[in-house]
């Protein structure tokens, strides 16, 4: 029953889905809309549901652009339930910021598979990544996936390898100017960021330990699948699919690494595990296997979601 609501991109599906974000979104922010407008400020408040609803767009955008799932409403609707199994992201507009600029980047070097204008591509998900860096420093890992990235399409022109310094320096230049102009304070607050960060001590309760474990069982569970089934891909699928192993692995590294360590940094493993386990979904024919699948999973986000309130 679920899955037929979502097995199809619809407008409705969409709209279903960007209800239920802004109504969990405020759900958690407050329960009443008005304190929390007025608590945060309008534009704070304005801004981090227009980064919500843009990341949604880009996710939903790069999927159906690049063919990476069939014609469902699976992938938005998995980025929400992650989401909803950390729902302190919400107030974090850094974090925020530094997932949307890398759905940008993503968005490019998954478009690269197509051959056009790889320069371009490569140059623009270089800096994407960069701005993302300045919002969480070690997103700046994610460039690795821009180099994976040209290995797969475009590594016989040694132009391509030169052109994320470029958009290094780019934006190092373009930073350090507007820094030195406005607040030097954001140079610090930079390299304060540099530091790393290996222990998993941050817990204040039980149930943000709880949300880890399911959402680590998840990932695990996906990834695993994704990675057993790849050769069974389509052959020019299987570069894209890939990268979004790889950007598992790069997400999870930064979690990993952070000095000022939580839950929400995981939202960079969101977009690529979305793809995961939409691949899982439409791709087994056991309609019982994708009902209880799905169930357990927008159970077990529920039930995060509402133990963190």
């Amino acid at each position: 029953m679920i899955t037929s609501v979502f097995k199809k991109s619809t407008l409705l599906n969409n709209a279903l889905v960007v209800v239920l974000l802004l109504l969990f979104f405020f759900m958690y922010q407050s329960s009443d809309l008005l304190t929390t407008i007025f608590s945060n400020g309008f534009y704070k408040t304005a801004a981090l549901v227009l980064l919500l609803l843009a990341s949604f767009f880009l996710v939903n955008f790069t999927v159906k652009k690049n063919n990476l799932t069939r014609n469902s409403s699976y992938t938005i609707l998995f980025f929400l339930l992650f989401l909803l199994i950390f729902p302190a992201v919400f107030n974090n507009s850094n974090l925020l910021f530094a997932n949307f600029f890398l759905l940008l980047a993503i968005r490019r070097m998954i478009s690269l598979q197509t051959l056009k204008a790889p320069k371009e591509k490569i140059f623009d998900a270089s800096m994407w990544i960069f701005i993302a860096s300045l919002f969480h420093f070690w997103c700046i890992l994610f460039i690795l996936l821009v180099y994976i990235s040209i290995i797969f399409h475009v590594s016989r022109d040694y132009r391509n390898w030169l052109l994320p310094f470029l958009a290094f320096f780019a934006t190092a230049i373009i930073f350090m100017v507007g820094a030195l102009a406005f607040d030097q304070t954001w140079i610090t607050h930079i390299l304060n960021q540099t530091q790393t960060n290996f222990e998993l001590d941050y817990f204040s309760n039980n149930y943000q330990n709880i949300a880890l474990s399911f959402f680590v069982v998840i990932a695990l569970y996906f990834l695993s699948s994704l990675i057993f089934s790849l050769t069974n891909k389509p052959l020019i699928l299987q570069a894209s699919y890939k990268k979004m192993i790889f950007g598992v692995i790069i997400g999870v590294t930064i979690f990993l690494i952070s000095p000022e360590k939580n839950n929400d940094m995981l939202i960079f493993t969101f977009m690529p595990l979305a793809v995961m386990c939409t691949i899982n979904i439409e791709s087994s024919q056991n309609k019982m296997y994708q009902e209880i699948v799905l169930l357990l999973i927008i159970l077990g986000c529920f039930f995060s979601y509402f133990s963190q309130l």
